[in-house]
């Protein structure tokens, strides 16, 4: 992320699409952290009370509707909103959603210190979606959690898979899956489709999470910092078995996890070149020309017709 520009680069937008997450340690302030904390207790009591059906009640913090543009949501004064618009967290929003975007929905985990509830892997909010186009959701950690106390589980390159929402609560010890730890402060924003879950707390402290899901209300074209995109973007002719380049977008998204491996990675390359196509905006985009090698069978086959 550039000093002075807050947008995402290049490199970052394409481990993105490889991982489907971008993490930033203690990216918040601890003075923000600490008034954050004090307002996500009054957005729980909310959120506990929409789950049986209530309204709020004699709570301080103005709880945005779905649909509202994000500018529009927790006014001043409001440490959430404070958090939203901070120029790092707005660029990283924005290099992924644009200006602006919709407030789809936000939601706090606290799990109390001890506690052994245990969330199954899952999708949030995603039903066999094939579209390029996507949401965020951002995790924000505003204390720390240790090694060992349980942080969020999930899959890094697990995003493009197309499963229904709890398709995949049955799997366990995933090769390479991820456990999170880290400072407070630390932001995490994941593509809609990560799989991932809520673990138990063995620790002395209550575990937080402030998650928010963010629709975008433009194609989400080079919305980041592009400064490095001509020297890192490649065409079709970026091949491992032909002219390999390494240092190139397709050499981020060949980097496999250890449960894509074989030919497994070959599908996943096509998937991922297929995002970049919609965030680059070139068409003609491939990862050692599997698309290419396709369309350029179907011009033939059209052109015989």
């Amino acid at each position: 992320m550039p000093a002075d520009d807050h947008r995402l680069t290049t490199a970052e937008m394409a481990r993105f699409v490889a991982e489907g997450f971008l993490r930033f340690d203690a990216l918040v302030p601890g003075d923000l952290g600490q008034r954050m904390l004090e307002e996500l207790g009054e957005l729980e009591k909310i959120k506990l009370r929409q789950a049986v059906g209530l309204p709020p009640e004699g709570n301080s913090v103005v709880h945005p509707e779905s649909l509202t543009p994000l500018a529009e949501c927790y006014l001043a004064p409001s440490g959430i909103g404070e958090f939203l618009r901070l120029p790092a967290v707005g660029g990283i929003i924005r290099s992924l959603v644009g200006d602006n975007p919709l407030f789809d929905h936000d939601f706090v985990h606290r799990l109390p210190a001890g506690s052994g509830y245990k969330q199954h892997l899952h999708v949030d909010a995603v039903i066999d979606n094939a579209d390029p186009a996507f949401d965020i959701q951002i995790f924000y950690y505003p204390a720390e959690v240790k090694a060992g106390e349980g942080g969020t589980r999930m899959v890094p390159g697990s995003h493009l898979r197309r499963v229904r929402a709890e398709g995949v609560s049955r799997y366990q010890h995933i090769l390479g899956e991820e456990q999170f730890s880290g400072p407070a402060g630390t932001l995490m924003v994941c593509h809609q489709g990560l799989w991932h879950a809520g673990q138990p707390n063995p620790g002395l402290n209550d575990r937080w999470l402030y998650k928010i899901r963010l629709n975008p209300r433009v194609p989400q074209v080079r919305l980041w910092n592009t400064l490095d995109f001509k020297g890192l973007h490649n065409d079709a002719r970026d091949h491992t078995f032909a002219h390999r380049r390494f240092d190139s977008v397709a050499e981020i998204l060949r980097k496999m996890q250890p449960w894509q491996q074989g030919h497994e990675a070959r599908y996943e390359q096509m998937q991922r070149a297929r995002l970049w196509r919609y965030l680059s905006g070139d068409d003609g985009f491939d990862v050692d020309y599997y698309h290419t090698r396709i369309e350029g069978r179907a011009r033939l086959s059209r052109a015989g017709d």
